[in-house]
């Protein structure tokens, strides 16, 4: 199929079938173990970055301890919100949509970042995103989802 082709046909009225639901479930549901808990084991090695100068002032005057002390504890944070997220996505995605919240408020407040900030926003939709397709309700099964596909196409 070429580009033109592929760019120039119908999408199925909007909706995502439901294997390519599954398909973009799963890869959220690693991408979303996988990246927390990597980067909250690079707190307690800062082989990434030093990851103390993303600390706002205001907020390293808030809790107790030292920076280096803060960066261990959203260490630990990160890495269960990454399991949280293998073992109960439909929570674990809102905990981590959350601190990417908090992550984009700090990095806002230093006045620099911002290009980081955009990022995490991103990530932070992709986060919802996968709250949303990991939250319980009705399944469909294919069948009658193909069938009712062709039922509008023959309308």
């Amino acid at each position: 199929m070429t580009a033109i082709r592929f760019l120039a046909a119908p999408d199925a009225q909007h909706q995502a079938t439901p294997s390519g639901a599954h398909h973009a479930f799963v890869l959220l549901r690693t991408v979303f173990t996988i990246a927390p808990i990597a980067f909250g084991l690079d707190k307690f090695f800062d082989l990434m970055t030093n990851w103390e100068q993303y600390l706002a002032p205001w907020v390293n005057d808030l809790v107790p301890g030292t920076g280096h002390q803060a960066m261990l504890a959203v260490g630990v944070v990160e890495i269960l919100a990454g399991v949280l997220v293998a073992v109960r996505p439909a929570i674990g995605a809102y905990v981590v949509a959350a601190w990417l919240f908090g992550i984009i408020v700090n990095l806002v407040s230093i006045g620099d970042y911002y290009d980081v900030a955009l990022r995490d926003f991103g990530l932070l939709i992709g986060a919802l995103a996968l709250a949303m397709l990991a939250a319980p309700g009705p399944r469909v099964p294919l069948r009658a989802t193909r069938s009712h596909a062709n039922e509008s196409d023959e309308a």
